[in-house]
């Protein structure tokens, strides 16, 4: 026997893989190109790091020579056209800004656009073949649908990198299985190559090649196997093995085999299969421990001739430890609450799914956020061990999570990838001028397999990501799907069901969805659905369990949902509202229209109207919009109120809350802010403005812009005429009931420290509430407030 050994990052080792079928033991492909009907003799490809078969950078081959597509302009039609050029019957999306790496060589096609009809790339336009003002930081991906075209000749094959011989990795209990709960975290190891799944031999296996397999499968950590216990098996499936009879030529008769004490039948047959020859792919695995992927070990394969592998050995059994987050859906909830829990230095931001965001960390009881200079899967791995997740399959430049507000801590972070923490990597501390949040480094990391998105869909709708909510109920044997009722089924609840069905955001929750035909599923199996928002799947949620409570059990008033991949962020400027705060005494008479639109406090009712004055608190806000999509309004402008006195449209009933608080959190004074003019006042360079509130016009705030209400407008206050003198919080809120979908609702929340003696009022310490620590916030909570005007 002889392995073939792997040359790892080398040209020559790619080429003959790709030209030679004993690399990877399976029949090669033929390598004469196939000219397709308007090709004229390009050759398509996917490269990239990390990705699917179906996935990846988009690179032609034209006279001889391989090159990738810029970004600019590119549609999801000319993804279309190119899947087709690539064997694939469609595209489900595309990428930009090289998410699968940047290539090298020529850029051969800038600006190109396609209706999607093309029989070829050659028939959408561009700005001519090689001609392009782009860097590979700019190259274009595609993400195909994993369906071939009818007759399609692989000779136009994926031409897979040499680093991604390993595509995909899996763990196959051998004991318990099919009782296990998910996610899998003990098993034999198997490796997904080009011709299917292998298992690996597991002499000279180690613990560096184990915590590779095991963040790659989304566990932070490995632990040591019972080997013994293996061997034993092992063992008893050897002597088994030698009892049946095995004659030359004809297939190995199955026995049933007389049960040993301790041991079940189960896990003896499972490790005969295992035994197979043909059985194993990988001879030799070589970590070092740091990598991301398997496929940057060094890796052996076997040859498809070898008759005799992994003599006297067996497959690799690796034994993972699983973060925080899915320790109680694995059983290991007990052991992880042993362990003393500090306050966290890391989190994520902005994601759609549990294990990606932009990257902030905790520095001086203040959260700020990492510049991506020299930002790489290294770092990017650190962080995600550290947060309890596998290793990174994606390191994020360019605020692709969307940009953070107030300080960036860290720049030029370079992991070797066996460090503990994030600090514990060299870095550089940041100055003003050496980063902006245009940079802010973001991650996504590898997941447990948990399979909850098995157990929802949706039906009826004119795509994947809308209709109505199926959900999965019943043990073995008693499966059946059903419906939630719709009764205070909101936007946090559709949140919860699209994070679950794998489809990034909401954009709308929905308790009627009479639109939506719900074939023949009528049962309603779940009501009184309430999720704070975080949760993984709708069954984390609270609910009315087996009891069904629904005043409405009609189908058409059913929950149903709109899913993004993308979704607004709104921060409020809170420095500016420390600003600009000051005390007026408007007099009644000029209160009228704020009176109508219920922006004064209680009180007023009972004044002696139009003489006398109200006390106002009022200060500017200026709302940014940080995220990935604009916000809009959710009612459409048909359903828009027009207020007379003001002579205005209302979007919303209610945009912002206003409060003052006793430090103990009592409210004294409220108010509140329509949303009767969401526009764009103010733009981040190079973003154009799109929203104006001018002749009836489309209202909202463009990603990269703010909206500014100036602190002499109509109900920009709080009425503070019956609050005594003292020390208070002032609280806003921005979208407070939830009715727009966003990344992110725990930046929603504003806080400054307030002292008022009845005549002037001094604002300080204004933040976001999740700007600072735990102990940082319970040091504002505790202030024991201001003695004079003189504030530090």
């Amino acid at each position: 026997m002889r392995p073939v050994s792997a040359w790892q990052w080398s040209p020559w080792g790619l080429l003959l893989c790709l030209l030679c079928s004993s690399c990877l033991g399976s029949p090669s492909p033929s390598t004469a190109p196939e000219k397709r009907a308007g090709s004229q003799g390009l050759r398509f490809r996917l490269v990239g790091f990390p990705r699917k078969p179906f996935e990846g950078r988009v690179e032609i081959q034209r006279a001889g020579e391989w090159g990738t597509i810029c970004d600019d302009d590119f549609t999801l039609q000319a993804a279309h056209v190119l899947c087709r050029e690539l064997g694939f019957t469609e595209a489900t999306g595309w990428t930009h800004s090289a998410k699968y790496g940047p290539g090298t060589g020529r850029i051969w096609l800038d600006n190109l656009s396609c209706s999607g009809t093309e029989q070829s790339v050659t028939d959408c336009t561009s700005r001519g073949w090689g001609n392009s003002d782009c860097t590979h930081d700019e190259d274009a991906g595609v993400i195909c649908k994993d369906q071939r075209l009818p007759g399609f000749s692989d000779s136009n094959v994926i031409e897979v990198e040499h680093h991604l011989q390993v595509e995909e990795v899996r763990l196959l209990p051998a004991v318990g299985r099919g009782r296990r709960p998910l996610p899998v975290t003990e098993g034999l190891v198997e490796v997904r190559l080009l011709d299917g799944w292998w298992k690996v031999c597991d002499k000279g296996w180690s613990s560096h090649n184990s915590h590779v397999v095991c963040g790659m499968l989304g566990f932070p950590s490995e632990k040591r196997v019972n080997a013994a216990f293996y061997r034993k098996l092992r063992k008893r499936a050897a002597k088994a093995s030698a009892r049946r009879p095995k004659p030359l030529g004809r297939p190995v008769t199955k026995r049933k085999l007389k049960p040993k004490a301790r041991v079940g039948r189960g896990p003896i047959k499972r490790l005969l299969a295992q035994r197979q020859q043909h059985s194993f792919g990988l001879h030799g695995v070589a970590c070092v421990g740091t990598e991301a992927h398997l496929s940057l070990c060094f890796l052996e394969f076997y040859r498809a001739n070898d008759t005799n592998r992994c003599p006297g050995g067996g497959p690799a059994v690796v034994s993972c430890v699983p973060g925080p987050l899915y320790a109680a859906s694995s059983g290991q909830k007990k052991q992880q609450q042993s362990k003393p829990q500090g306050e966290a230095r890391m989190r994520l931001k902005g994601g759609a799914h549990p294990g990606e965001g932009r990257v902030e960390v905790l520095k001086a009881g203040t959260w700020g956020t990492v510049c991506d200079r020299k930002w790489d899967l290294h770092a990017a791995s650190v962080v995600c061990r550290e947060l309890g997740f596998g290793t990174a399959r994606e390191a994020l430049r360019g605020a692709r999570m969307g940009q953070g507000m107030g300080a960036i801590h860290l720049s030029e972070v370079r992991c070797s990838g066996q460090e503990p923490s994030l600090w514990k990597c060299p870095h550089k501390n940041i100055t003003a001028e050496d980063c902006s949040h245009v940079q802010d480094a973001a991650v996504r990391c590898n997941l447990p397999y948990t399979g909850s998105e098995t157990k929802i869909r949706l039906s009826g709708g004119r795509s994947r990501y809308e209709g109505r909510v199926e959900v999965q109920i019943g043990g073995p044997g008693s499966l059946r799907w059903g419906l939630i009722c719709g009764d205070d089924w909101g936007t946090l609840e559709a949140m919860v069901a699209c994070r679950q069905l794998g489809l990034g955001y909401a954009n709308h929750g929905l308790q009627e969805t009479w639109y939506w035909d719900s074939g023949n599923i009528t049962e309603i199996v779940m009501s009184g659905v309430r999720c704070t928002g975080a949760e993984l799947s709708l069954d984390q949620c609270a609910h009315h369990g087996t009891h069904i409570a629904c005043k409405r059990t009609e189908t058409r008033f059913t929950a149903g949902v709109i899913c993004s991949e993308t979704a607004s962020d709104l921060l409020l400027h809170s420095a500016l509202v420390q600003e600009t705060a000051y005390i007026e005494d408007r007099p009644l008479h000029m209160l009228y229209c704020a009176a109508e639109e219920n922006c004064l406090a209680r009180s007023a009712h009972l004044a002696n109207w139009p003489y006398g004055h109200r006390r106002l608190l009022r200060f500017s806000s200026q709302i940014h919009n940080l995220g990935r999509a604009d916000f809009r309004p959710k009612a459409g402008r048909h359903s828009w109120v027009w207020h007379e006195c003001h002579g205005h449209y209302h979007s919303m009933d209610i945009f912002t809350h206003y409060d003052i608080l006793t430090p103990n959190g009592t409210k004294v004074a409220e108010g509140h802010k329509a949303s009767f003019c969401l526009e764009d006042t103010e733009c981040q360079e190079d973003v154009s403005k799109r929203y104006e509130c001018a002749n009836f016009g489309e209202q909202g705030i463009t990603v990269g812009c703010w909206d500014l209400y100036r602190h002499d407008i109509d109900c920009q206050w709080i009425d503070i005429t019956d609050v005594k003198p003292g020390n208070y919080i002032l609280q806003v809120v921005i979208n407070p009931n939830f009715e727009v979908a966003e990344s992110d609702y725990t930046n929603n929340a504003m806080k400054c420290n307030c002292k008022y003696d009845g005549h002037r009022i001094w604002v300080h310490n204004c933040h976001i509430d999740d700007a600072f620590s735990e102990e940082a916030n319970k040091r504002f909570e505790r202030y024991p407030g201001q003695t004079s005007n003189q504030i530090v």
